[in-house]
Formats: structure tokens, sequence, C-alpha cells
């Protein structure tokens, strides 16, 4: 044999060798054949279908669309600002007309019985509300109640295989967790009911928002999360990686409008409290500790001869109220409220931010050199005479 032939033999050899090892070690122990096209699919659809999608489809159908109509009284001067005059005054005040401001928010039902949830802020001096169902229903909504206090407010609306939302549990959240907000931003841009989904994590938990960082109220105890909240979604729900709503968000911090990355909802058990004392007493009783305090100043803790600038001081205590019950003296310094150290006013109304009539709270208190543990179980507030 040539050369050449032996060499074109040798060449052929390893190419068998090499397709026999290749298939070999395609087909050899151990090994798996190939997955097919379908299997390919039914693998990628089912990786699809994490905690996010599985709690979307939950909790999705039972968010709705909350839009409101609001009525203003505008004044407009006739001659534009040009007279000033105490003479065009009298005789041409400025005229007055009625306008009509549409509004948009979003909601979540937590009764089959038409009970939905929502921000306060969203219905506040709301001459019509309408909610609209993901399935394209609209009903005329009645405003059961409403909390500027906790910024939360109860609608009622009248429709039969009405869906509801399940309800988690907040005083237990982990930080890290999947948060899922579902509303409707910009609704009004958009042509469908469908509600849209964001997602993220549950930034913190107890977070205290500075009274002027916000126009609607104070917040005390909020979820923060990252999941975008933008216009819209105020009154919508915040749910975990099981479907179940574990918020109401509520605000954001924001520069431009836009959401980033820092929203804040509502525990649903403040939520859950809320809607109860709506629906057995019509409005949420106000929990009453029935006493007066003030932090210790520097002249003020020079007046009592006190050597640090700790806790409050009594300053009133209303007969027949539950501090008088429970054994509080002016001049008592409370030190712990619910084993939180109390420095301020702050501090005090943030340890029983959420506390119902009912509810009794511990006070740690010093009286002269005497420390005493005081139970109090607040009482709701007297209301005002008209």
């Amino acid at each position: 044999m040539s050369p050449r032939a032996r060499g074109m033999a040798t060449l052929g050899l390893g190419l068998l060798m090499g397709a026999g090892a290749a298939l070999w070690l395609s087909e050899g122990p151990g090994r798996r054949p190939a997955v097919g096209h379908a299997e390919a699919g039914e693998t990628l659809s089912s990786s699809r279908r994490n905690a996010i999608v599985v709690a979307a489809e939950r909790a999705s159908p039972a968010v709705v669309s909350v839009s409101v109509v609001t009525t203003r009284v505008v004044r407009a001067d006739p001659f534009g600002g040009l007279f000033h005059d105490e003479f065009f005054e009298r005789f041409y005040p400025p005229m007055e007309y009625r306008e009509r401001i549409p509004g948009l928010g979003s909601g979540a039902i937590v009764d089959p019985a038409g009970l939905i949830l929502t921000n306060e802020h969203v219905v506040r001096n709301a001459d019509q509300i309408t909610v609209t169902l993901t399935d394209g229903r609209q009903f005329p909504a009645t405003l059961l109640g409403a909390t500027p206090t906790y910024d939360l407010a109860v609608l009622k609306v009248n429709g039969k295989n009405l869906p509801a939302a399940p309800l988690g549990d907040s005083d237990h959240l982990l930080v890290g967790e999947w948060a899922i907000a579902i509303g409707n931003p910009f609704g009004y841009l958009l042509n469908d009911t469908q509600p849209t989904v964001t997602a993220g994590v549950i930034s913190a938990t107890r977070r205290d928002i500075k009274a002027e960082a916000t126009e609607s109220g104070v917040y005390k105890n909020m979820i923060q999360t990252d999941a975008a909240i933008n216009p819209g979604n105020s009154g919508g729900p915040l749910v975990n990686g099981d479907g179940e709503v574990i918020g109401i968000n509520t605000f954001i911090f924001t520069q431009g409008g836009g959401s980033l990355g820092i929203g804040f909802a509502i525990p649903i058990n403040l939520a859950r409290r809320v809607l109860g004392e709506i629906q057995r007493y019509g409005h949420v009783r106000a929990a009453w500790p029935g006493m007066l305090v003030q932090p210790v100043t520097p002249y003020l803790a020079r007046r009592l001869s006190l050597t640090d600038l700790g806790g409050l001081i009594v300053t009133r205590v209303d007969p027949g109220g539950p501090a008088a019950r429970a054994g509080v003296r002016v001049g008592d310094r409370i030190r712990r409220v619910n084993g939180r150290v109390i420095n301020s006013v702050d501090d005090a109304q943030s340890s029983i931010y959420g506390a119902a009539v009912g509810d009794r709270i511990q006070l740690a208190i010093e009286r002269g050199d005497r420390r005493l543990d005081l139970g109090l179980t607040l009482a709701e507030a007297p209301r005002e005479e008209p």
C-alpha cells in the first residue's frame, strides 16, 4: 500500500473511531437522550409559572379600579386681575362656578358581599364613586366609612359572584420576601380593565414616616417595598408570594412623580381592624388614654429636679378616664409604653399607633423615687358637643 493510501486509511479509521466515540458518549451509560422540542416547551412553561405569576393570578381578579368625581368651587376675576379696586370688587365681584374633577385609584375586594378596601385620600370629598372590576363590570359604590387618621376607606358595591382577595398576616413579614403591587396606575390612559402587576421585595417593615414627608396624614408602622408604585396604584393591594394581601399601597417617595423604588403600604392587619370597626360601628372609634403629656424640656427638668430629659411628663389626667382608673397621676414620668422607650410625643404615638378601643397598654412610670408598672385600657374618646 502506498504511503498516500495508508494515510487515507488512517484518516478514515480516525473519523470512524471519532464518530463511534461520539455515539458512545452521547448514548453511553448514565447519559440521557436529547430533550425533544415538546418536552423543552413543557419545561419552559412550568418554569415561567413562578411565585409571582401564581400570586398575581390569585389576587388580580379582586383588584378594582376606583373612579371618583369631586366638585370644587373656582373663583375667576372677570377682568383678569387688571383692576384691584374696592369699587370694581363691589359691583363686579369675582365669578364663581363649580368644576367637576375626576380622580382615579385602586382598591381590593376583601369580602364576597362587596366590601372594598382603599385609601381615604382616593375617595376624599367624592360626589360620585364608580368601581370597575377586571371582568369589565361596573358598579356604583357607597362609602361605608373612612378614617383620615389611618388613610383607609371602606366601600360597598352590590353585585353577584364577586371575587375576594385572601388576607395575609402583616405582623410576620420577612424582609426580602416577594412583594407584588397590583393596581391601575395611569388607568385613565389605558383602554382595558386589566390591572398592572409589578414585583419587588419587602424592603423594610415598621417604618415611621415624618409628618412633613406626606400631605395625606401621619403614617406609622408602614411596609416599605421596591415594587413599582405609580399614580393610580393608591388603594390597591400589596400581596405576598402566596397571593395574600399584606398591605394597601398608599404613597411613594419621588422626585418627579414616578416610582424610585421606595413605596409604602399600610399593613393589612391595621386595615382589617379598621374594616371591622366600620362594619360594626359605622366609623373608626378613636382610642383615648384620658391624659395629656409633654416632653421633658430643660426648663421642666430644672423645675422638677430631673437629671435627664428622657420620658414624658403627665400634665393632665381626665377624671374618670382610662389613665385615672389605671392610677396615673399628674407629674408622673412615663418612661416606656408597651416596652418601648419614650422620649417624645411621637414615640408615644408610635407605640400605640393602630391601637383600638379596649386594647390594654403597659406603662412604665416613675413617681419620685418609685418605679411603677401600670396597665391602662383604652376607651372611646368623648365626642365633642355640636
